[in-house]
């Protein structure tokens, strides 16, 4: 599908002056670990492992997602089993990204710095689940299936960060339950959860498909991360098998407490210049943008945003543009990023179709941010409220026009004002301070 190139739309939208632009860094107060992986490992000595022998195999669930130093912790993990005589296996729990192959979930990983000779384990990447039992969840009858690779072993521990989940709010997110049900679930476990779900509810399911996967697999546990604003590791817990559902809450509070957000709630134009898996399973964080677009839950009252832009894709995402639906308004050098295999893999499993399709297309920045201040009605440079951040993820650095610096909190502070952005070709060009 080709979109109007500049030539075609340029004389269709008048040019505006743009706002001048304040660098903004914001730091809430909290918490980060000195020794994360000391933490980890001492933290796992606390799981109960007697009915396991030394040579038995321990397989360790990763995910997708981007969490500070998950290599490293993948690692600790890893060298935690070795101590004790077990034989460690990596097995990738992330339900249907990387396109749903073995290739793509290894790729995925690596692109999280996590590979075989990282880590110090063979990772077994079979997209191959087996169906443990059917639960009746409403009144929908629900298989449950794990992940075989991880079946095979003589023990389950899984590796999660808690926090808000992109399309539901309750006592129970994302987490080790979500982990155990969905990531370890494959394919075809991430299908049959997300279409049970939107209809009888996300936290119902997981409790529902946990209860037979805790009956039916040698699971020790799992270790809970919990990140604070700077997105770096503030709380490592260990959780045995048997206490997700009474330790998550507490974990997700603090996760709360602690969420990376804007500086400001009413905002007229967010832009964002990348999006990706690593980033949230929604491409961006849906508790930061305020919108879920989902069937069954309504968008989060706060922030506020009017329009959204959105220049990219991370490298790390390998074409998987999940979440670019969120946006109003793309450009074309996103669209050439995008994969569209991986896109709808996620798409379709998750069930979440509004997070897939494509927004307007600009031929480039420049048109883009015309687009958007022409739809924003009565446009003034004076008071038009526009923040820019690298990601949802990366909210320490962040640009705002003129209009919004009085409204921002004690945390964050004004390292330049008057910060003018420019074209090259389309392209826009925020100077380095």
């Amino acid at each position: 599908m080709e979109f109007p190139d500049r030539s075609d739309v340029d004389h269709l939208i008048d040019a505006q002056p743009l706002p001048s632009f304040a660098r903004i860094e914001y730091d809430p107060p909290g918490e980060t670990l000195a020794d994360p992986m000391g933490e980890a490992r001492a933290e796992l000595d606390r799981l109960d492992d007697d009915d396991l022998d030394p040579g038995d195999t321990v397989a360790i669930g990763v995910g997708s997602r981007g969490i500070h130093r998950i290599d490293e912790i993948a690692a600790a993990a890893v060298d935690w089993a070795e101590t004790r005589g077990y034989d460690p296996v990596v097995v990738p729990a992330m339900g249907s990204h990387g396109g749903a192959t073995p290739e793509g979930q290894r790729e995925v990983l690596s692109a999280l710095g996590i590979d075989e000779e990282g880590v110090g384990a063979p990772i077994d990447a079979r997209m191959d689940a087996e169906t443990l039992a059917t639960v009746t969840v409403g009144d929908v009858d629900v298989p449950v299936y794990f992940s075989t690779a991880a079946l095979d072993a003589d023990g389950v521990v899984v590796v999660n960060r808690v926090k808000a989940h992109t399309n539901f709010s309750g006592e129970i997110e994302s987490g080790l339950a979500k982990m155990t049900v969905v990531g370890l679930g494959k394919q075809r476990g991430a299908k049959s959860f997300h279409s049970t779900a939107i209809a009888e509810g996300y936290v119902e399911t997981l409790t529902a498909a946990l209860d037979v996967i805790e009956s039916a697999v040698p699971l020790l546990g799992g270790l809970a991360l919990v990140e604070n604003f700077e997105e770096e590791l503030g709380h490592v817990e260990a959780v045995p098998a048997g206490a997700f559902l009474d330790r998550e809450p507490e974990l997700l509070e603090r996760a709360y407490d602690e969420m990376a957000t804007l500086p400001v709630e009413e905002v007229d134009l967010l832009v964002v210049d990348e999006i990706g898996k690593e980033i949230s399973g929604a491409g961006m964080d849906t508790n930061v943008i305020g919108r879920y677009r989902v069937l069954n839950a309504p968008d989060p009252e706060t922030p506020d945003i009017d329009l959204i832009y959105v220049r990219g894709l991370t490298e790390a995402t390998k074409g998987n543009g999940n979440g670019i639906g969120l946006a109003d308004l793309t450009r074309q050098a996103a669209i050439d990023q995008l994969d569209t295999r991986k896109t709808y893999a996620n798409a379709l499993t998750s069930g979440s179709l509004a997070k897939s399709k494509l927004p307007v297309v600009a031929p480039d920045d420049e048109f883009a941010i015309r687009t958007a201040l022409a739809a924003l009605g009565g446009y003034d440079p004076e008071t038009v409220r526009i923040v820019w951040i690298r990601n949802t993820e990366d909210l320490g650095e962040l640009h705002v026009s003129e209009a919004v610096v009085e409204d921002l909190p004690e945390a964050a502070t004004v390292r330049d004002r008057d910060v003018t952005v420019a074209f090259e070709d389309g392209t826009a060009r925020i100077p380095e301070s």
